[in-house]
């Protein structure tokens, strides 16, 4: 049997609905604590709750507090694999910062459950049985960090969640998922052609994202920059263009060495210099912006946040974007 380190932190995989009240809540006692029992057959489980939060509370403090947790276990246990369990609202970006910044081979997976535990269907304890045998696979090795569920496992870089509600939520647009899982079969199809680790060791910097909409005032984006944020993410329009009332708070933005993502704001295809008018992508990128291909807004921010906080930002920059 493999050694499955399993970090619960939190979300509706470990909530009940409350009888009274109709709300979805934290339990008094984690409900996969007490379902426990049931993992031993998959696994010798080394468990521990490293936080007990919703995960719109997570920021990227718990994402660096769950790296240095993982890295402090592979040093010092013989683990073969890691389970996360976690929120799913942004279970995507928690994914997305460890497989930046943790430099393993043992897989990593994340899962969660889109309805609790005392629901009826609740897939909590399915989504992460399955989790764990991902994690006990050998053919999951150095593929980065993996997000399991509903039978499908996905890349954290591509994995996005995309219903508010339903089970099958999360999804890679324009990519699919690698593999799935079928009872006891863990079945790879494909796998990533790349993958960048840079190890951090503090969060310091302040990174904001922006969504563009059609006439958009640049006060806002201005005001970021007076309030000393470090680095600017904007998701554009189409495939990578701005309104012009951006253009000269992007340029004076550029010009004090703050640097300037741009992703597209859809969700399939990827941001390019196409376009010449002001605004358009060419003169954006001829200007000093930084074209993200095929990440979403929050993990582009994650990103540069992650390179702003390398002791070598200018070298992350060019080598994670």
């Amino acid at each position: 049997m493999k050694t499955i380190l399993l970090i619960h932190t939190g979300g509706t995989i470990s909530m009940q609905v409350h009888a009274d009240t109709g709300a979805v809540v934290p339990a008094d006692q984690n409900p996969l604590l007490i379902e426990a029992g049931k993992l031993k057959s998959l696994a010798n489980i080394v468990e521990i709750e490293a936080f007990n939060l919703p995960s719109p509370h997570i920021t990227p403090d718990e994402m660096l507090g769950l790296k240095q947790l993982i890295d402090q276990y592979i040093i010092t246990d013989d683990i073969d694999g890691v389970v996360i369990t976690h929120g799913t609202d942004t279970l995507e970006e928690t994914a997305y910062f460890l497989d930046l910044t943790v430099d393993t081979e043992i897989p990593i997976v994340l899962t969660g459950a889109m309805r609790s535990s005392n629901e009826i269907g609740a897939d909590g304890l399915y989504n992460l049985m399955s989790a764990i045998q991902v994690a006990s696979s050998d053919d999951a090795k150095m593929k980065g960090v993996l997000v399991v569920l509903n039978d499908e496992i996905h890349t954290a870089e591509n994995v996005t969640k995309t219903h508010t509600s339903n089970v099958s939520t999360f999804q890679s647009p324009q990519y699919g998922p690698i593999g799935f899982i079928s009872k006891s079969i863990v079945h790879f199809h494909h796998s990533p052609n790349h993958r960048i680790v840079f190890p951090i060791e503090h969060i310091e910097k302040k990174v904001a994202l922006f969504k563009v909409y059609a006439g958009m005032e640049p006060d806002l984006l201005k005001a970021s920059i007076d309030l000393g944020y470090d680095g600017i993410v904007l998701e554009g329009l189409g495939q990578g263009n701005v309104p012009p009332s951006l253009v000269s708070v992007i340029e004076e933005t550029l010009n004090k060495n703050i640097p300037i993502i741009l992703v597209s704001r859809c969700f399939n295809g990827i941001a390019q210099d196409v376009y010449g008018y002001r605004g358009g992508g060419k003169g954006l990128k001829d200007a000093g912006v930084i074209f993200a291909q095929g990440l979403n807004g929050q993990k582009a921010r994650l990103a540069l946040l992650i390179a702003l906080n390398h002791p070598d930002p200018q070298k992350a920059i060019e080598y994670i974007f």
